[in-house]
């Protein structure tokens, strides 16, 4: 039973995804375009190069860590949507570490990514404050210091770290930029953390006491407070973990591949990153995947566009697409007539 449903919930984001691109291919096709060659084209952009992979790999990692991010507040069954403002906040931190503390090189760059880390922490720690303490909705209040974190960046980058007259701070020194992780490639070592996260809060959740008394927590609330656990501890404590993930991504971006702040920084992420833990169904290595499909059909967009002629907003709706069926599948299937219906013919093979 237990493998039909594992088998079940890996099927429907491969459905979605078939689904999605078939109605892309339809797409295509009524803009006079073949679908074949698009698709071709499309990975090629993705990996028809040593560079190709290696900007793949780079447009992936800050979607793993807000994918990431995303998935560890809802296994304890709250909603952070606060990821972006949590990745922009650890950016913040970092940029002031690398531009204003007179240190440079791996020193510098630590400290830039274990400050970007406290930064999200306590950004995150906000939402889940105020939902323990005065019962306010998390999804609201965690959208709306989006906001407040894209002003504040605002201010940061056009009067206290302003480069001249241009409106960006200062960029990262050279000896404070993370190293490429793979020799050739633009991939850093933030690519690495990211992917050693995802180990570790798989684990985590999945191999520990405590990961298991956060997920109790998150499928069944009343049920966990009457059997003693802390419900309130552990919301908070996810939100900061949570917000945690998400400034360290911020930082790893900043010291790794964008190198200063500026207007438009960090936009998406934190949505992105929902929709990437929604189709992993709040899975991190799940997460690691689907975010790393996201990175294959942007960075792939371009190529098609030039080879095929067919414009980038169609792999926009793809992606949407994909995220519509994920989605809707599965809630579909965890619908109590489907369970149902799973049980019974479990039953019955079981009779036989």
């Amino acid at each position: 039973m237990e493998t039909k449903k594992k088998l079940l919930s890996i099927s429907v984001p491969l459905f979605a995804v078939m689904l999605a691109f078939l109605i892309g291919a339809l797409i295509i096709a009524a803009l006079g375009a073949s679908p074949v060659d698009s698709v071709v084209y499309l990975f090629q952009g993705a990996f028809g190069s040593k560079t190709n992979i290696g900007n793949t790999l780079v447009k992936a990692t800050p979607l793993i860590f807000t994918g990431l991010c995303a998935c560890f507040a809802y296994r304890c069954g709250v909603f952070n949507l606060g990821g972006e403002g949590q990745f922009i906040m650890g950016s913040v931190a970092a940029i002031w570490v690398a531009t204003s503390w007179g240190i440079e090189g791996k020193g510098a760059a630590t400290a830039a990514l274990l400050l970007g880390l406290v930064a999200g922490g306590i950004w995150g720690a906000i939402p889940g404050i105020l939902k323990i303490v005065r019962g306010l909705n998390e999804m609201i209040v965690s959208i709306m210091l989006n906001y407040v974190a894209t002003l504040f960046m605002g201010y940061i980058y056009t009067l206290v770290l302003r480069d001249g007259s241009v409106p960006q701070t200062l960029p990262v020194p050279d000896a404070t930029k993370l190293t490429r992780a793979i020799p050739g490639m633009r991939a850093t070592t933030g690519l690495l953390i990211a992917l050693a996260l995802a180990v570790a809060i798989y684990y985590f959740l999945f191999y520990t006491s405590k990961g298991f008394q956060l997920r109790a927590v998150g499928l069944n609330p009343t049920a966990s407070r009457f059997n003693g656990f802390p419900i309130n501890k552990f919301i908070l404590v996810s939100f900061i973990v949570s917000g945690a993930i998400a400034g360290m991504g911020g930082a790893a971006e900043l010291l790794g591949t964008q190198f200063r702040l500026m207007s438009g920084y960090g936009l998406g992420f934190g949505f992105d990153g929902v929709a990437i833990a929604l189709i992993a169904q709040r899975n991190p290595i799940a997460t690691v995947l689907v975010a790393y499909f996201f990175a294959v059909l942007r960075v792939g967009a371009t190529t098609m566009q030039v080879g095929a002629g067919v414009p980038t907003s169609v792999i926009e709706i793809i992606q949407a697409l994909v995220i519509v069926f994920a989605v809707a599948g599965t809630a579909l299937v965890r619908l109590p007539e489907i369970q149902q219906l799973l049980v019974s013919r479990a039953a019955k093979k079981e009779e036989k």
